[in-house]
């Protein structure tokens, strides 16, 4: 793959020991709580491959729990995070699985609390950068370093059109977008980067619009 910057290859300012194994993963976890939109109740974490092997050693573990709190990658607090998820009454459970998957970093997140859930894959890829590909069951394409909007609606003609035209009408410019959908004619995800903020007023007016059922944003 190609690096932008040195800076991709070095990794972030991060807690350490690995860019791959703490700060990928603070950042995995970081996506799905903002994704969920609170702070989950419970957390149920699947480590894959490397992810797997190494977990307790790199400090995996932590770091993803970490993410789950809200903490970006260099903030001391994720040291801690065990203890702080347990002060916040946050359950925790941890499963080493032996499926092969597509790449060795790979970590499946299942979040939750008494008014939903949400499920999300992920993978650290290098340097600190992961790629989220897949959510509740939609394959995607996330970096989790621009910010995005997702986009829930239903699989109807017009509805990407129309969410480009208002992002276009703000003068937003689009990165890159990937659509998923599950069966044909049913509901699917538009999954959006884009090349600065959202404001509120953008989301506003994408919800407002026929087929459309959820929109939400990461913000970088």
């Amino acid at each position: 793959m190609k690096y932008k910057s040195v800076f991709d290859i070095i990794g972030p300012v991060m807690i350490g020991p690995s860019s791959s194994h703490t700060a990928g993963a603070a950042r995995i976890g970081r996506v799905a709580r903002t994704l969920f939109g609170r702070q989950p109740e419970w957390a149920v974490i699947y480590f894959y491959g490397s992810f797997a092997k190494t977990y307790k050693g790199h400090g995996t573990d932590v770091a993803i729990v970490g993410g789950l709190l809200d903490f970006d990658t260099f903030d001391e607090r994720i040291k801690s995070s065990f203890q702080i998820a347990e002060q916040q009454k946050m359950k925790i459970e941890f499963h080493e699985e032996d499926a092969v998957t597509d790449h060795p970093n790979t970590a499946k997140i299942v979040i939750g609390d008494h008014q939903g859930e949400l499920e999300l894959v992920g993978i650290s890829i290098g340097g600190g950068k992961i790629e989220i590909i897949e959510l509740n069951g939609f394959v995607l394409r996330l970096s989790g370093h621009n910010p995005a909007i997702l986009v829930v609606h239903d699989d109807r003609f017009g509805a990407i059109a129309n969410v480009s035209n208002i992002l276009a009408k703000h003068e937003i410019n689009i990165g890159q977008m990937d659509v998923s959908r599950k069966e044909k004619g049913k509901m699917a995800l538009m999954t959006i980067e884009v090349d600065q903020n959202i404001g509120d007023e953008v989301l506003r007016e994408i919800g407002e619009l026929a087929n459309i059922t959820q929109v939400a944003k990461i913000v970088d």
